[in-house]
């Protein structure tokens, strides 16, 4: 600002003057000492190389020149007030979206309720989702494109915090026609390492369980498709294209 405009805190002091014609109602309205206001009255007067207030036993009253730049002083103040609510008001609109990005299996099958919910508690807030795999969630969060990711796996990735909010399990998956699908005992890890899988894309919390646990048994899963969602995934397992692991 400009050296030979006072503050706004000065200028709203002023405007106190007027109001109440007494510098230590002025003060006390502006929460500041009566010496404290006499100093700030003092600065401006110099600051501006006109007197401001006539102080006498009676009150404080302002000068004409004191009046003339009390005019402007208020219009200076309202414009400051409405600058203050429009900034309110965009912090407002800022705060009441949500940028959500979530991995595949969790936005197709979690998310649609959770916003339903969300939706109910919070009408105004507006929400935006986008999906990927548990890398790209990642990735978006660090980058600063989401305000909230949702992943599955094993930890929380590096560089972001985190909260336990659901848990979930992997199954295997075939086609009526499968000799999986006719199996009575359980399936041998090392088995289903060695046999070729419909599978996630590398990146998704699926696939990255899944070789987790299959690392000691032989290796990691091999794919005979990859695919990059549970729907996809599933629409291979039921065609006959061999077994899956879902989430």
């Amino acid at each position: 600002m400009h050296h030979r405009v006072p503050d706004l805190g000065a200028l709203e002091l002023l405007l106190a003057v007027a109001r109440h014609g007494s510098l230590g109602a002025a003060a006390r309205e502006v929460g500041i000492t009566q010496p404290a206001a006499s100093s700030r009255i003092r600065s401006m007067e110099r600051q501006l190389g006109v007197a401001l207030v006539d102080r006498s036993p009676r009150g404080s009253r302002l000068t004409d020149a004191g009046a003339l730049v009390t005019d402007w002083a208020r219009r200076i103040v309202e414009a400051a007030e409405a600058f203050d609510v429009g900034a309110q008001a965009l912090r407002g609109r800022r705060d009441s979206r949500l940028r959500v990005v979530a991995s595949m299996t969790i936005a197709e099958y979690l998310l649609p309720g959770w916003l339903i919910a969300l939706r109910a508690e919070r009408p105004d807030t507006a929400v935006s989702l986008q999906a990927g795999n548990s890398a790209v969630v990642a990735e978006r969060l660090l980058a600063n494109e989401a305000d909230m990711g949702f992943v599955e796996g094993l930890a929380v990735p590096d560089g972001l915090d985190g909260v336990v909010v659901a848990h979930d399990r992997l199954v295997i998956v075939s086609a009526p026609s499968h000799p999986w699908a006719r199996r009575r005992g359980p399936l041998d890890p090392a088995e289903l390492a060695a046999t070729p899988l419909v599978l996630r894309e590398h990146g998704s919390g699926t696939r990255q369980v899944l070789d987790a646990a299959l690392s000691g048994h032989g290796g990691l899963a091999q794919p005979l498709l990859e695919l990059a969602s549970t729907t996809a995934v599933k629409a291979a397992a039921v065609s006959g294209a061999g077994p899956a692991v879902l989430s």
